[in-house]
């Protein structure tokens, strides 16, 4: 094709890599653009929940994405004896433990997982930080997340101690043998523990899958710009 003193004839092959990769770019920009829509919307819940008092979890099963980012209620005595400690978490530089306890639903067969808050390793690892046991009825106040949390993972074998990288609601209900509720509870109530709970509302995150998206979106128009710098020649130039 030839125009303008321009002639334009790529080949084939390059007419359709170029187009394959650049849709490819434009569909990862767009699935980055959604995943900013999805952080958003969580965010606005998180803020919308946080206003409004705290709803009792039923003693009955209950459906997750029903109890997301809500604050609840609920009323029980801590199985002390399935407690574990999640590690690498970190508290104002220093490292630590989120103490994971079930707590048995009063009136109920079924338990819920409790994250109880956070506590310093110590300078020894090989002592767990003693975590004081409350054996009395308590009400539990927090915020509902969702029950799988993961750091980094050292090995696929079940955690052999009370020691964990990663928490599974599925691997711990087969190592506890209770019937939990399909969530995990951040307790905010205060309880003489030791313990801290200073829970961060994070940001929405959507900044930087926005930022992705325009890295994804520009390299689209740089496929095209080269194509066209390397197929529009002169017309009176040669062809080598």
């Amino acid at each position: 094709m030839v125009a303008f003193g321009y002639r334009f004839e790529p080949k084939m092959w390059t007419t359709i890599v170029t187009m394959i990769s650049f849709l490819i770019f434009v569909e990862l920009g767009k699935w980055q653009l959604s995943r900013a829509d999805e952080k958003n919307i969580r965010h606005e819940l998180l803020e919308q929940y946080s206003n409004q008092p705290a709803i009792k979890l039923p003693d009955a099963l209950v459906k997750f994405e029903e109890f997301q980012y809500r604050e609840i209620e609920v009323e029980g005595e801590f199985q002390n004896e399935h407690t574990i400690f999640l590690d690498n978490k970190i508290h104002l530089g220093r490292a630590g433990y989120h103490i994971i306890t079930p707590l048995k639903i009063v009136n109920s067969q079924m338990s819920v997982v409790i994250n109880r808050g956070w506590i310093a390793t110590g300078y020894d690892r090989t002592i767990l930080p003693a975590i004081p046991e409350i054996k009395e009825k308590i009400r539990i106040t927090g915020t509902v997340i969702s029950p799988e949390i993961k750091t980094f993972k050292l090995s696929d074998d079940s955690p052999t101690s009370v020691v964990w990288n990663n928490f599974s609601l599925q691997q711990y209900q087969k190592v506890t043998g209770l019937e939990m509720q399909p969530l995990l509870v951040l307790q905010k109530n205060k309880v003489e523990d030791g313990l801290i709970r200073e829970w961060s509302r994070p940001e929405s995150g959507a900044s930087k899958n926005i930022g992705y998206a325009v890295q994804w979106f520009s390299l689209a128009v740089t496929t095209i710009i080269i194509f066209l710098a390397l197929n529009v020649k002169r017309k009176n130039s040669k062809i080598k």
